[in-house]
């Protein structure tokens, strides 16, 4: 019953998957093939007429050169000459002129007379290859002499049916002008046109009649003789000058002719006649009808054949062993473990027979299992749960292994961020001392540009510290004013600076009108515009970037636009442009660098602002990225920016310092020297003199000694960290201000240093704004007057810090060489981080960067370039040691 029940369903299932598609499949085959022989005809029968109008073309032009180049000839403008100057008793000879005529002739066997008339139709030298032959009126008289054009032919046929060509040319004076032409003659050439006569009996298929027709109807040349000289009716004549403007097969019955249907292909000769080819219908097609037959036989035989053929062939790999299963698979249901299937085949089919054989034994493998279960039930029991208990320590020490992993991320990116911060700490402190010194106002506000931009820096690695909040969606942002054109302002300062190395034009296009400040949240909008634009200027490598503002929604919604002249992306690169970790391809990361997360960060920014990133672009013709952000001044008074002067009336703020002299005892706990000595030219500029700690013991030790009104407490350092120092003052009941200056500025770091007891954290590089505001929050003294902070750079003390650092460069030389001598990688990777930091402190911006190459190569493994970058590094110092 199974078998009858499968087999029918089998024979459901495939005869229509087989034939339905096998009818579609015949069906478009029969289409095409009777199209591609219809369009294999027309071709033949076009390229037969095209091959016999060209032959007929050459023939007709070959003869109208020759009966110009006769035309030319000296001895007839001689004769004609002669004769035009003759008196009236004086008789010229056209002996020489009928010697060329002759000449002619003999080249030329299809010339069969050569005539020169006057004007008025007068014969004035005649030859012709027949001697009893004789100048006689031509009906194409009156044509010759109502046309300018000054070479003719004509076709005629006589009443035996016989047509000739005559080819006509105008002779005019040698020294006519052409406003005043004078014409002397014409010269008739008569020829019996032997190539049309053979062009005309050649056919392309059996029973063609080929004809040529003059623009009256009339059959001037046909494949078939009885039809010469017959006229075609208008009916006719007009559907054949329509299938030759066509261009193209026409069936037509030529009822002048035959009552034959016929497949007419025409095309229009030299003096208005047609030549005409037609097949019966029936011998043109006849092949294809004979390939049509065939294709459908193979259809209507696949149709018939092909579903028997798959159910025999499924009926013997399917049907058969399935049957087969199915009885063994009865017999196991019925308690025959016993029985085992032939394995004689390697395909599916043999490996499920394979697998019901292991089944079949598993299962009595399984019986005797059961039987000693239900004897020794208890004891399996013990162990399993003993099995259990043992999982269960496995899995609390992975759920250990689990959160020690996060706390060494959170502690990695602790420690990239105290990295990161420390040699900034020492930039933005000489960037702002050398602001309070110099008097040069254009000095002053690109330096103010600079300390700006610096500062802007240490918000973008808050920003990529955070980077979990934007993926979780709890990104906190602020809504205060800024100024659009103090915005511009600093975007441009740096961008302008990138363009100009690549010499690129950067260029800044406002539409207005702008409002002249919105709300919104400074860090988060110039990270954005600046990602984009530095992006801009760094796939650009000739023409210009551009970036315009404009203001939409009733000044609600401010637009940026950035648009460059660069590399561009195809279709495939923009549909991953935003995805994290992602760029254009793997070549775009070879030559540009970066890691493809900017962008992401960016549109997920602008998002957060209320608004979006787009981007547009053409492969190597360049992108346009629309930046789009809420300017959240619904409900407030909005001054607007209506042209070029009302911006131009406003500039960019400065960063006002002020100078402070306070009276007030500082403990500074930092183990780094070199901090230690800068920390000092701070706190010199508001009169402090600190004490400095250089560990947390110490720290703990002195402020319990001595009254001190503030204490500046480093968190990262040796012996005992400042989180731990600040709770065991706190727990001595130490109430005094305790500040943590710390790189580490991650929130959940911030809440445990002030946990710990400490008032507020400053972080690194330290801020001289915020350091101030610090001292005057906690320290109750007042304003001195106004100094300039570049007095620092000046001091002596600054020039003895650097001299100082500068004498210890002989003795890290020589750490350098004996560590690397030595294959110390680990100490030597501590060395440079430490060179690094140090060197850009004080100025040595190239041994900085040469140590921070040769500690991403050691970190990174990269013996290939090691000896080069620590002699990159070697030299760098050396360099400097001689430049005493």
């Amino acid at each position: 019953m199974i078998k009858s029940k499968l087999s029918i369903k089998l024979l459901w299932y495939v005869t229509p998957l087989v034939i339905v598609p096998l009818l579609f499949l015949g069906g478009f085959a029969l289409s095409n093939v009777t199209q591609f022989t219809e369009r294999q005809a027309e071709l033949s029968v076009s390229r037969f007429v095209e091959q016999q109008q060209q032959k007929i073309f050459n023939y007709t032009e070959s003869f109208h050169a020759t009966t110009e180049l006769l035309s030319n000839s000296p001895v007839l403008f001689e004769f004609l000459d002669d004769y035009e100057n003759k008196t009236s008793n004086k008789v010229v000879n056209p002996g020489n002129l009928l010697d060329v005529f002759v000449s002619y002739t003999d080249a030329y066997p299809d010339i069969l007379s050569i005539d020169l008339i006057t004007p008025d139709g007068k014969s004035i030298a005649f030859y012709s290859s027949d001697l009893f032959a004789t100048s006689d009126s031509y009906h194409f008289t009156d044509n010759l002499k109502n046309s300018s054009i000054r070479r003719q032919q004509f076709m005629f046929q006589n009443d035996q049916g016989a047509t000739s060509l005559y080819f006509a040319q105008q002779i005019f004076k040698a020294d006519y002008h052409l406003e005043s032409p004078k014409l002397l003659a014409y010269l008739i050439v008569h020829l019996d046109p032997s190539v049309l006569n053979t062009s005309i009996l050649e056919t392309p298929f059996e029973n063609t009649l080929n004809i040529v027709l003059n623009e009256e109807g009339k059959i001037l040349f046909s494949s078939d003789f009885s039809k010469l000289g017959r006229f075609l009716t208008e009916f006719e004549y007009k559907s054949i000058v329509t299938a030759a403007e066509q261009a193209h097969l026409i069936e037509l019955q030529l009822n002048t002719l035959d009552d034959e249907e016929r497949m007419i292909y025409a095309n229009q000769m030299n003096g208005g006649a047609y030549y005409v080819s037609s097949i019966p219908k029936n011998i043109l097609y006849e092949s294809g009808k004979a390939i049509t037959l065939f294709t459908a036989l193979v259809v209507f035989a696949s149709v018939i054949f092909l579903p028997i053929l798959i159910f025999i062939v499924v009926r013997s790999l399917l049907l058969t062993p399935l049957e087969m299963l199915a009885e063994a698979s009865h017999r196991v249901g019925d308690g025959d473990l016993k029985i085992l299937l032939p394995i004689e085949r390697e395909d599916e089919m043999g490996s499920l027979f394979q697998d019901f054989n292991h089944m079949v034994s598993q299962i009595r493998h399984y019986q005797g299992q059961l039987e000693d279960y239900k004897e020794h039930l208890e004891e399996k029991v013990s162990a399993r749960t003993h099995e259990l208990a043992k999982m269960n320590h496995q899995l609390e020490k992975a759920m250990n292994q689990a959160e020690q992993a996060s706390q060494l991320k959170s502690r990695f990116l602790a420690n990239m961020s105290h990295e990161i911060r420390t040699p900034l700490t020492a930039i933005m402190g000489f960037t702002e001392q050398m602001l309070t010194k110099e008097p040069d106002d254009k000095k002053a506000q690109h330096l103010n540009t600079v300390l700006r931009n610096s500062r802007h820096l240490l918000e973008l690695i808050n920003n990529i510290l955070d980077l979990s909040k934007i993926e979780a969606e709890k990104l906190e942002v602020e809504q205060k004013p800024l100024e659009i054109n103090q915005l511009i302002d600093d975007i441009t300062s740096v961008v302008e600076v990138l363009a100009q190395d690549k010499q690129l034009e950067f260029n800044i296009h406002y539409h207005y009108p702008l409002p002249r400040t919105i709300n919104s949240d400074v860090t988060r909008l110039k990270q954005v515009l600046l990602n984009v634009c530095t992006n801009a200027v760094k796939f650009t490598s000739e023409g210009s970037v551009t970036l315009s503002i404009n203001a939409q929604q009733d000044l609600r919604l401010i637009e940026f636009k950035v648009q460059d002249t660069g590399i561009g992306m195809s279709t495939q690169e923009l549909s991953r442009i935003f995805k994290p970790f992602e760029q254009a391809d793997s070549s775009t990361t070879r030559k540009f660098g970066g890691t493809g997360l900017g962008l992401c960060i960016s549109k997920n920014l602008a998002q957060i602002l209320g608004g979006d990133v787009e981007v547009s672009s053409e492969l190597t013709k360049g992108s346009c990225f629309t930046i789009t952000v809420a300017a959240h001044n619904e409900h407030i008074p909005v001054e607007v920016i209506k042209s070029a002067a009302d911006l131009a009336q406003l500039k960019p703020s400065q960063t006002p310092f002020k100078a402070t002299h306070y009276q007030a005892h500082i403990l500074v706990a930092e183990d780094n020297l070199d901090n230690q000595e800068l920390i000092r030219l701070l706190l010199e500029q508001w009169g402090l003199e600190p004490h400095f700690a250089n560990n947390g013991a110490q720290a703990v030790e002195l402020a319990l000694k001595n009254d001190y009104d503030l204490i500046l407490m480093d968190m990262q350092m040796p012996v005992m960290g400042g989180l731990e120092a600040t709770k065991m003052l706190r727990n001595t009941a130490y109430d005094g201000p305790i500040i943590a200056l710390t790189a580490n500025v991650m929130k959940n770091d911030i809440d445990t240093y002030l946990a710990a007891g400490c008032d507020e954290s400053l972080a690194k590089p330290i801020d001289k704004q915020e350091l101030e505001n610090t001292l005057e929050k906690y320290l109750s003294l007042q304003h001195d007057s106004t100094k300039k902070w570049e007095e620092v750079l000046k001091s002596d003390q600054f020039k003895q810090i650097s001299a100082n650092y500068k004498a210890k460069m002989p003795q890290l030389h020589q750490e350098l060489t004996e560590l690397y001598s030595a294959k110390d990688w680990e100490q030597l990777v501590a060395l440079a981080h430490s060179i690094k930091g140090s060197a850009g402190c004080f100025g040595f911006t190239h041994i900085s960067e040469a140590a921070s190459e040769l500690e991403s190569c050691l970190k990174n493994k990269n013996q290939d370039s090691l000896d080069y970058q620590f002699l990159k590094l070697e030299k760098s110092i050396t360099y400097v040691l001689q430049m005493d």
